[in-house]
């Protein structure tokens, strides 16, 4: 049994209305063209896309990320999208809202600017060698570009509306590159001009710290810098502009002067206050006590500020009545709180001097009720000169010691032949001169004076042995007693002639003598070998004996004439003995 084919499906015919729909359906496809912006609708909006209806075959799918507010997007909203491919893998239509939007803002770019114009944008990030800003579409700001002067902190000027000029179009790249600098230089240029226009000594003008010198600061005028120098900030003291502004401070500053020929312009701070040394001399009276605040301490002396605008210097002499400040930072720190006392003013140089030491009452004015002349006191030595040494008899306070007030017996080249720091000595007050802060003190004169017994203990003719202490040209010392020499003539060594006195006798050497001259008002005993080999019969003093120990000539002062005899004196040497006025004898620490 053969089978039967089934009857084919009837088509049903197609109408010509149909048929014009069809073919009007397939022209609209044809207008639609890859890289084409063409409206539409929202027709969906889903969790992380947008599905939108442009009229063609299939829907189009935008994803979220292009929207800046998904949530705010609804169903049946007009959009516009770019087509990018009318038919992907799947056989759906591509296209962006965002590229739309893009190529929308790169036209209105071509059609309104050119360049050299100036367009808002924000920079919204940094990219290799610059940063990026949004003017509607994407351009390029270079790093050198950002402002005039150097940014150290970019990332300040982020997403802030600014204005930039337009350096660069490249139409076929859609490349725009742009420049805040130039743009503000330009208006900088216009602003300067006008400033000079209008300008003029004497008006007050607001401005900011552009930058900070040693010696001024540049004040910004809104179209040009003007110099603020450092000493037209303040009447007072101001050692480093920092000390009173800071960059991108405002102010308002008068002009001092304004030379159009090299376009600079001199600004005032002071100038717009009263001069507080304008009548400084009423209201800082000599002797007046004022209060203050250390400024600045150099080796010479303080600065003390006693108002606003005025400083006075004390010097380093004027710290202390009694103690010999080598330093003012020694005594004043900067900051300290001080009361002074007006020494003097001078309004033409701006001076004041101040001291300190005036605050207190001089302990010079009542040293010679408390050390009257004749008074013992102990002390410390505290220093040496080449003259003398310095001993303590108070906390400050200073005498001092002559090399020729050490010893009755011997003469002190030097003050450490005697002395050494730290010493508790007994002294004798000599001579007070509070005009001169000066005490002068003996220490023999603290002790008896062995030439006030020598009359009674030798007399001429009388045998001594000794030591010789020291040899020279004309003869010998002989040390009959601790610190009491007497001296043998070169004649009286020996009955047979003596060329050189080393010949003879040798330092140490033991030896016995004759007492042949005493003369206790110029300490001086002569002393013959010679003689001492005679029977005392035969003894007798004669002229020959004292040949060589005429008045005049070093015999001996318990041991002083001895190194003059021997060329070691110094009499050229400035020093000060007591009674003596003027600079010589000065401490020397």
């Amino acid at each position: 049994m053969s089978k039967q084919k089934k009857p084919a499906t009837p088509v049903a015919p197609v109408s010509a209305e149909q048929a014009a729909m069809a073919a009007r359906y397939e022209e609209t496809l044809k207008s639609f063209k890859e890289n084409s912006i063409v409206g539409g609708k929202v027709l969906e909006v889903r969790s992380n896309e947008v599905v939108v209806d442009i009229g063609f075959k299939s829907e189009g799918i935008i994803p979220g990320e292009e929207f800046k507010d998904l949530a705010a997007v609804k169903a049946g909203d007009p959009i516009e999208v770019l087509i990018e491919l009318l038919e992907n893998d799947d056989g759906q239509i591509v296209v962006s809202k965002q590229r739309a939007e893009q190529q929308r803002n790169w036209d209105r770019v071509l059609q309104n600017f050119t360049e050299g114009s100036i367009i808002e944008g924000t920079i919204v990030g940094r990219v290799k060698g610059g940063m990026l800003v949004d003017v509607g579409v994407d351009a390029f700001l270079p790093g050198s570009q950002l402002d005039i002067t150097p940014v150290k902190d970019p990332d300040a000027y982020l997403n802030k509306p600014l204005e930039f000029k337009i350096l660069k179009i490249n139409k076929e790249r859609r490349n725009l590159v742009v420049s805040r600098r130039e743009m503000l230089e330009d208006r900088r240029k216009d602003q300067k001009k006008s400033l000079l226009r209008e300008i003029q000594i004497g008006q007050i003008r607001k401005g900011f710290v552009k930058n900070l010198t040693d010696f001024g600061a540049f004040v910004d005028l809104n179209g040009m810098d003007g110099l603020l120098h450092v000493t037209d900030m303040s009447w007072g003291r101001v050692n480093h502009p920092s000390e009173m502004l800071k960059v991108g401070q405002e102010l308002e500053v008068l002009i001092l002067d304004v030379n159009l020929e090299k376009e600079r312009i001199s600004l005032g701070l002071k100038q717009k206050t009263r001069n507080p040394w304008d009548d400084i001399e009423a209201r800082y009276q000599v002797n007046r006590r004022v209060h203050g605040i250390v400024t600045n301490v150099m080796p010479y002396g303080a600065f003390i500020q006693i108002e606003d605008g005025v400083e006075g210097l004390v010097h380093v002499s004027e710290l202390s009545w009694t103690k010999r400040v080598a330093k003012a930072s020694d005594v004043l720190t900067v900051g300290q709180a001080v009361d002074a006392v007006v020494l003097g003013v001078n309004r033409d140089e701006q001076k004041i001097s101040l001291g300190i030491r005036q605050t207190e009452s001089n302990p010079w004015d009542r040293v010679q009720e408390k050390y009257p002349i004749g008074t013992r006191i102990k002390g410390k030595v505290r220093n040496f000169t080449n003259y003398g040494a310095f001993v303590e008899i108070e906390e400050g306070m200073d005498g001092m010691i002559h090399v020729s007030d050490m010893s009755w017996t011997r003469k002190v080249n030097h003050p450490t032949e005697v002395l050494k720091k730290g010493d508790v000595v007994e002294a004798v007050v000599l001579e007070v001169d509070p005009s001169q802060q000066r005490i002068s003190l003996g220490l023999k004169q603290a002790q008896e004076d062995p030439w006030s017994t020598i009359a009674s203990k030798y007399k001429v003719g009388q045998r001594v042995k000794g030591k010789v202490s020291k040899l020279a040209s004309f003869g010998a010392f002989v040390e009959i007693e601790e610190g009491i020499d007497g001296l043998v003539h070169i004649s009286q060594l020996s009955d047979d002639r003596v060329q050189k006195v080393k010949d003879v006798l040798q330092p140490g050497q033991e030896v016995e003598a004759r007492v042949i001259k005493i003369d206790p008002v110029e300490r001086r005993i002569g002393l013959s070998i010679k003689a001492a080999k005679m029977g005392d019969e035969e003894f007798k003093v004669d002229e020959s004996m004292l040949e060589g120990l005429r008045p005049g000539e070093s015999i001996v002062d318990m041991g002083g004439m001895l190194d003059a005899a021997l060329g070691a004196a110094q009499a050229s040497q400035e020093e000060w003995r007591p009674g003596e006025k003027g600079e010589k004898g000065e401490k020397k620490e």
